[in-house]
């Protein structure tokens, strides 16, 4: 695989496990300009970790993985399409099982069809229950990568998913809550009654293929 200067890429490394194996990468990918724009340990097992970046690089790939290999902590290095290529935008969609399931029904359609049009959008669901574990995976959120929107699919949702929610919009995440009991719709971006179309406008809204903008909405519950 090649990839020109300037280009999103990603780097498997497997490597020895030991203290400061991280230090060593990212100076290496310093010292060629390479902004890292995520990183994930895929495996972590007592000799060996692999390790998995997603770099905006400005120089030739070539030189970096040459400076990675000759470390003596690096055993393998591969170059890999980003996950920003192959899964694009991810949509997170959680609540309760069944409504999550609708709302899951329209997202997928709605992905499918901006998809064979050259976007990439994935949609991922979590049927959870219970106001901590949802409010802690409300802001979990924020620390998936590639998550542009999140749908809450339930009856009932309040007390601390509301404060999880107003923090997550505040650093740029989409928010949109079926139309349930409590206070979840009220601190969300958009309400929307029914879950399949609830999926439809997940999609819709972060589709660059999409001509739709929350922000230019005269109302936000539908």
């Amino acid at each position: 695989m090649s990839e020109v200067a300037g280009d999103k890429v990603g780097v498997v490394l497997s490597t020895k496990a030991a203290p400061g194996v991280l230090h060593q990468l990212t100076g290496v990918i310093a010292r060629h300009q390479g902004d890292i724009r995520s990183v994930s340990i895929i495996e972590d097992l007592p000799t060996d970790t692999r390790i998995y970046f997603e770099l905006d690089l400005p120089g030739t790939v070539d030189a970096l993985l040459t400076d990675l290999r000759a470390l003596d902590v690096v055993r393998t290095v591969t170059l890999v399409q980003s996950l920003q290529k192959i899964a694009g935008k991810r949509i997170i969609i959680m609540g309760g099982g069944a409504q999550v399931g609708q709302v899951a029904l329209g997202a997928i359609s709605e992905a499918d069809r901006h998809n064979i049009r050259g976007e990439h959008i994935s949609v991922d669901t979590i049927p959870l229950v219970g106001e901590q574990a949802l409010a802690a995976a409300v802001r979990a959120c924020r620390r998936l990568p590639r998550v542009r929107a999140l749908v809450l699919a339930g009856s009932l949702m309040g007390g601390d998913i509301e404060l999880a929610v107003r923090e997550v919009r505040a650093e740029g995440l989409l928010v949109i809550s079926l139309n349930m009991a409590g206070s979840v719709p009220e601190a969300s971006d958009l309400v929307v009654t029914d879950p399949v179309q609830a999926g439809v406008m997940a999609v819709m809204a972060v589709a660059d293929t999409a001509k739709f903008t929350v922000d230019r909405l005269n109302r936000r519950v539908f």
